[in-house]
């Protein structure tokens, strides 16, 4: 049973102005295809994340509710629907993220680029945000992102080392360290961020050992939230963090270094996510 400060209520009413521009549009959003608890806070608030490259991913990590299908191939004209949507919905700060395509010869960082720089150069007054995958860890595909310039480059933890081969199949911590420290040394100007997960059976220590880990490499922003599983088919709750634990990891953050943490029982990635930009 989930614990009383778990119990947001989702208005489905917020959600249909933004849920039709992005119909509309044919554009996909990982607030949907991931059931975020946050979807009406967001979508009423005129705020989204983009999900590119299909919504089908071929990656099959155990807590995650995209969808594991076989995947369709790239849809060349989506940077520019991103774009008008962006336009159309005057957005300020806009979240890009995708499914993983490990079919993809560059992962889709074409595709990132190429809908970044649309933005940018169109809209100079909009930041601009990505949350990526790994790419395989090819140099060429996240140079081909760090040079489309956002202004922020996100990529996600999830969760402690010991748990990857349950929670994270196909995905290597010491490599997605890596790629985070990577980005700060091609461009320093870029702020990397990176997010994750509690309630899949970590130790403390093993996350605030994740947290040192992230500031050796440079990292900036942090995100802290709870693992909620989206059916019993996925991963399973082991632990439900209280919000004092929250408050304590998102201290235990700051004094580290991070420029701004949001850690919190409903936090996502994404979740607040022009906010991290206020004091850098």
């Amino acid at each position: 049973m989930k614990p009383l400060w778990l119990n947001k209520k989702i208005n489905l009413k917020d959600c249909s102005e933004m849920k039709h521009a992005l119909r509309a549009l044919g554009l996909n959003s990982v607030c949907e295809q991931a059931m975020c608890p946050n979807i009406g806070e967001c979508f009423s608030s005129g705020t989204a994340t983009f999900l590119i490259l299909g919504k089908n991913c071929t990656r099959h990590c155990s807590f995650c509710n995209i969808r594991k299908e076989a995947p369709y191939p790239l849809d060349e004209s989506e940077p520019e629907r991103v774009f008008e949507a962006v336009r159309r919905l005057l957005l300020k700060h806009v979240v890009i993220t995708s499914v993983t395509r490990d079919d993809v010869a560059d992962g889709g960082a074409g595709i990132f680029a190429k809908t970044v720089e649309l933005i940018r150069r169109n809209l100079p007054e909009v930041t601009v945000e990505v949350l990526i995958p790994d790419f395989k860890f090819s140099a060429d595909s996240l140079r081909a992102v760090i040079v489309s310039s956002p202004r922020i480059i996100a990529h996600n933890l999830e969760t402690v080392p010991s748990l990857y081969p349950a929670v994270r199949q196909g995905a290597d911590y010491r490599e997605s360290l890596g790629l985070l420290q990577a980005v700060k040394s091609a461009d320093p100007l870029i702020k990397t961020k990176s997010g994750l997960m509690l309630g899949l059976g970590e130790e403390k220590e093993e996350v605030i050992s994740v947290m040192r880990d992230l500031r050796e490499a440079g990292c900036d922003f942090l995100s802290i939230g709870q693992y909620l599983a989206p059916s019993r088919l996925h991963y399973p709750v082991k632990r439900y963090a209280s919000p004092a634990e929250f408050e304590e990891y998102r201290d235990k953050a700051l004094e580290l270094g991070f420029a701004h943490t949001e850690s919190g029982p409903y936090v996502r990635s994404s979740y607040k996510a022009r906010d991290y930009l206020q004091n850098v």
